[in-house]
């Protein structure tokens, strides 16, 4: 089978964060870092992937990141837009309306794509509950998004297709789960704490992700705010059951 030329490497296993990068890079092939320019001596060998978090006016994250976009001085072979722009929260939502977001998009991430990166949607934090990407889809963009970048967090297997359905059915673009995590969503955004169950789920959401035509390209992530057993690595460095549950998941398959 031909590989997709949205898929790093050929290969669609990757990390949001990079505290596991050196325990997981063998088998994968891209990460980010939610920033313009990741870098990482973990990430070595691997395609990092530039983002434009926000507006700049969300936190002091997001003003360093804003400037750091403006200043990239190549271009990425990818670049993703906005993270959660349609929540708030400093340096963890962008929290941008839609017309700061299509001027954003016009002024720095279209142009990159122009040069021939390859453009990513902003990600909702709202998933498949989501309006805001509707709306910036119906505005004038000088060149319009290449993936649909998605955020998945639930905590079975119907859920998680369920957000792949509706983005592919919305917007007819290939996917990028450019984050993803076991998280009782529908309940207060509660994270998943039985290692069993969150083992059994890593596995089950690699073999999806693996098998959907649709999805391109999908990420651990080791974002904040996921409780105590998600996190990849234990607090010494070393690797955790978790983390150790999606290198065993993605070892099937590179």
């Amino acid at each position: 089978m031909a590989q997709h030329p949205l898929t790093p490497n050929g290969r669609k296993a990757g990390s949001a964060g990079d505290t596991a990068l050196a325990f997981w890079k063998d088998h994968l092939s891209w990460w980010h870092d939610w920033t313009p320019a990741p870098s990482s001596p973990k990430g070595a060998g691997l395609v990092p992937v530039s983002m434009l978090w926000g507006g700049g006016n969300n936190g002091q994250k997001d003003a360093q990141r804003l400037q750091q976009f403006e200043h990239l001085n190549s271009t990425p072979a990818y670049v993703m837009g906005f993270n959660e722009p349609d929540c708030s929260g400093a340096d963890v939502s962008a929290d941008i309306d839609v017309n700061t977001g299509v001027s954003l998009w016009n002024s720095l991430i279209a142009p990159m794509g122009q040069k021939g990166a390859a453009l990513g949607s902003p990600a909702m934090c709202r998933q498949k509950d989501e309006s805001w990407l509707k709306q910036f889809n119906q505005q004038q963009l000088t060149k319009s998004w290449d993936f649909t970048s998605i955020h998945i967090f639930k905590s079975d297997m119907t859920g998680v297709q369920a957000d792949i359905d509706y983005y592919w059915n919305t917007y007819q673009k290939p996917l990028w789960v450019t984050e993803f995590a076991c998280v009782f969503d529908q309940n207060n955004f509660t994270p998943c704490t039985d290692q069993n169950q969150i083992n059994q789920w890593i596995s089950d959401i690699v073999d999806l992700f693996e098998a959907n035509e649709h999805v391109l390209a999908y990420a651990y992530t080791d974002g904040l705010g996921l409780g105590s057993v998600w996190p990849p690595v234990n607090s010494d460095g070393s690797l955790s059951q978790s983390g150790q549950a999606y290198l065993n998941a993605i070892s099937k398959y590179h």
